[in-house]
């Protein structure tokens, strides 16, 4: 079959490279990709926040299935416009997409589900927004209601953080997405990553998984989009997974469907988990990046096999076949990232790295310009590797990582460490 990813980082180079595992895959086009994936599928240039030109762009090139890597084109419609015009998608509807591209109704949907989560409150304006702070005291959570791109998180561990953030959000710093906000409790616990299909009916559990958020070792220094990951996420073991598939995914999941928009797709439940209790942190409405690299380094192949039976409404049918082992990555970023940082630097020792099954560098912001690797966003690589433990996956990984050479990158040394003490 012809399939098409849309995205273009790391997280679609691993779902890439786990489709061609599968014979099923006879063309695969990742749009935009970047020069990672090229190495592997054709890239393809396209507006991926378009419906109608990425509709066009699949019946023009025979696509059978499209894979939507990242959130912003399931926010604007992209699925729904493919699977009016007949074509098989794996992705949530515009109106379920609401579970990342809206917080307060995440919330209220938590209500009507009854899923434990943070107490909060909602505010359209600036100055009820302080005052309830001013109320709860810190720490204290501040979010943006919209999609902004991972950046509209605040965790104030002091009144006048948190009240900075309301300033900052309410005067445009997120653009749209900030002209409401949603104040949470402050939730204590440790934070676990938990990856679920569902087909509007069934919920599968595909693998949980453990995120480092902060950019320096220690979990020190800004938030980031993410820093490295491992899987499995030992705090979320089997108890707690099926306390958060009792209390939280499937009543989710039912409240969808009884309000007529079913969710079909990969639900990412970020939970806290405090005494073998989880809460709901948030959900997202794709793959986590960089949780998706370590989930498809060791689904493999099944990846596609799984997703499909997603979007064709039989997830009853299907169970997810583990090996017994372990992943990581580890992201090596540009120097400055998460703040400004420049583009362009060349990136040597890639091309000797070893490739398959147990070892993969997936790329996130690289470009190819005269026969180099060139660094082209902030999070630029994802190093990647799977052991029968992970102290085994984790040397792996960093003995690759050691061997690339990009003086203007860097990498947190500590990836795992939560796990590995």
């Amino acid at each position: 079959m012809n399939i098409l990813i849309l995205g273009g980082g790391g997280r679609e180079h691993s779902l890439a490279w786990a489709v061609l595992q599968n014979p099923k895959c006879d063309k695969l086009i990742v749009a935009p990709g970047n020069a990672g994936i090229a190495q592997i599928a054709h890239c393809a240039s396209l507006d991926i926040e378009n419906p109608g030109a990425v509709t066009e762009f699949a019946a023009e090139n025979a696509i059978d299935f499209v894979i939507v890597g990242p959130e912003a084109p399931l926010a604007v419609g992209v699925a729904d416009a493919l699977n009016d015009a007949g074509i098989l998608t794996f992705g949530p509807s515009q109106a379920a997409a609401q579970l990342e591209a809206s917080k307060a109704f995440t919330k209220e949907i938590c209500d009507a589900a009854n899923a434990p989560t943070a107490a909060y409150a909602r505010f359209a304006e600036a100055e009820p927004a302080k005052a309830y702070i001013r109320a709860e005291g810190a720490p204290i959570v501040v979010k943006a209601d919209g999609l902004a791109a991972g950046k509209g998180v605040i965790v104030a561990m002091a009144e006048a953080e948190a009240l900075a953030a309301i300033d900052d959000m309410f005067g445009g710093a997120f653009g749209g997405a900030g002209a409401e906000v949603v104040i949470e409790e402050f939730m204590e616990g440790e934070e676990a990553s938990f990856f679920v299909l569902s087909d509007g009916k069934t919920a599968l559990p595909i693998g949980t998984a453990q995120d480092h958020k902060r950019a320096f070792d220690g979990d020190q220094g800004p938030n980031t989009g993410g820093m490295g990951a491992y899987s499995p996420a030992p705090v979320l073991d089997e108890a707690v997974a099926a306390r958060a598939m009792a209390e939280i995914i499937q009543p989710t999941i039912d409240e969808m469907a009884r309000r007529g928009t079913p969710y079909r797709g990969v639900l990412y439940a970020g939970l806290m988990i405090k005494d073998g209790a989880p809460r709901l942190v948030e959900y997202n409405v794709r793959f986590g990046d960089p949780e998706c690299q370590v989930l498809m380094m060791r689904l493999g192949a099944q990846a596609l096999d799984l997703m499909l039976a997603c979007a064709e409404d039989r997830l009853s049918e299907m169970q997810v076949n583990w090996a017994e082992d372990h992943a990581m990555t580890v992201v090596m970023a540009a120097e400055g990232y998460p703040g400004p940082y420049e583009k362009d630097s060349v990136i040597k020792g890639l091309d000797g790295l070893p490739e398959g099954s147990s070892h993969m560098v997936f790329h996130a912001g690289t470009a190819r310009a005269e026969g180099q690797f060139r660094a082209a966003g902030g999070r630029v690589l994802n190093v990647t590797a799977r052991g029968s433990d992970l102290a085994e996956a984790r040397d792996r990984a960093y003995r690759m990582l050691d061997q690339i050479d990009w003086p203007d990158g860097f990498a947190r040394s500590d990836i795992g460490w939560r796990a590995l003490d």
